[in-house]
């Protein structure tokens, strides 16, 4: 279960990096609400402690258990659909002396078991049975948590799967097609949810969607705390108002945002943190997730470039869905911002995945090309 590994292949630079952006979120949190400030640093403790460990488990010990994990995941998902605790309309967590949202874990179970599935069937990547099967699998767990209701985290676990598939050898030719289907599938998908009477997704849901559409028309509802998280990053200008702050002059002080200390967490940095701290979240983001590029590009095998890979596009995405969502660029979607926002599974769930990543890394030949390589096939 545990080789030996040389200190000097263990990649300290994702690992400071991922603490980096915690330590932000630690701090932007305690300014957001304090109450909650200790559990975030208990789950950033417990993180790095269990980022560790797995570190150290052969990450291709997983293909012995990957049908495993994909049927705890589902059982998660469906016990949070019978038994869950309904919070914000929304049924995401599981209450076991503490809440836990199975959905979190779900994006890493599903990376790890994919890897895995996909290695072993690389050869028959491109035929046609292989991929329905493969949708079917996925289709599964997406369904289960799209019906919590979680839309978001729903949208993540396909794109982090089309990453995978990518990654895995699908061919041009058959992404090209899909992605000319999915054009107009979304565009027929948009202009049907936005009919009176539609049952494809929640009210609430449809009005996020028209206050992102109209937000002057919404100001005082749907779209009211994204227009004060774009007014609280715009006023931290580029030295922000300071963390913990007693301006009255202040958006989160004024608790014109709800809840600030989780999706919204980027505006209370932009505000009180600055252009600078709004930009160090960004470029702690770039640097996590082209670290995770590198440790795929050294990879042994191919279901180790698929787990480093997928988690790069999964930060990155997510973050920039995050951001986008703060700044107005896309409606309100409920998505946390990586290693930063409050939500103890989320940030753990993370450290485990950069756990995995880090195996794959200790185990990569990192002679096969120079930095200068990397930036040539980049390029």
């Amino acid at each position: 279960m545990l080789r030996q590994y040389k200190l000097r292949n263990y990649n300290f630079k994702l690992i400071f990096f991922v603490i980096a952006l915690s330590i932000i979120g630690y701090f932007a949190i305690g300014s957001a609400k304090e109450s909650v400030q200790s559990r975030q640093m208990y789950g950033i403790l417990v993180g790095i402690i269990v980022m560790i460990i797995v570190s150290l488990v052969d990450y291709n010990l997983y293909a012995h258990v990957k049908w495993i994990l994909y049927i705890v995941n589902i059982v998660l998902l469906i016990a949070v659909l019978l038994f869950g605790v309904e919070v914000n309309r929304s049924t995401r967590w599981i209450n076991i002396g503490f809440q836990f949202q199975p959905s979190e874990l779900a994006k890493i179970l599903l990376i790890l078991f994919f890897s895995q599935f996909i290695m072993k069937y690389k050869d028959r990547i491109n035929t046609f049975k292989l991929i329905m099967f493969m949708i079917m699998l996925v289709a599964i767990p997406m369904l289960l948590i799209f019906k919590e209701p979680d839309l978001s985290t729903t949208i993540m676990v396909g794109v982090t799967f089309c990453i995978m598939l990518f990654v895995g050898g699908l061919e041009y030719r058959i992404v090209l097609i899909v992605l000319g289907a999915l054009i107009p599938a979304g565009i027929v998908f948009f202009s049907i949810i936005l009919q009176e009477g539609q049952t494809i997704l929640q009210n609430y849901q449809v009005r996020r969607i028209l206050a992102w559409l109209y937000p002057e028309k919404y100001a005082d509802s749907d779209a009211y705390q994204q227009l004060n998280s774009i007014t609280a990053i715009s006023s931290g200008m580029l030295n922000g108002k300071g963390l913990n702050n007693n301006v009255i002059a202040s958006v989160k002080n004024g608790n014109f945002i709800s809840e600030p200390q989780t999706d919204f967490i980027y505006a209370v940095i932009g505000e009180e943190m600055g252009f600078i701290g709004a930009a160090a979240v960004i470029v702690l983001l770039f640097l996590i997730a082209y670290e995770c590029m590198r440790i795929a590009h050294f990879s042994p095998n191919l279901s180790g470039a698929i787990v480093a890979d997928a988690m790069a596009g999964m930060i990155a995405i997510q973050g920039f869905m995050n951001i986008a969502v703060t700044t107005g660029l896309f409606p309100n979607t409920g998505i946390p911002l990586p290693f930063v926002s409050y939500g103890l599974t989320s940030l753990v769930s993370l450290y485990i995945g950069i756990g995995v990543v880090l195996n794959v890394g200790l185990q990569g030949d990192k002679r096969k090309k120079t930095t200068m390589d990397l930036w040539t096939d980049a390029l």
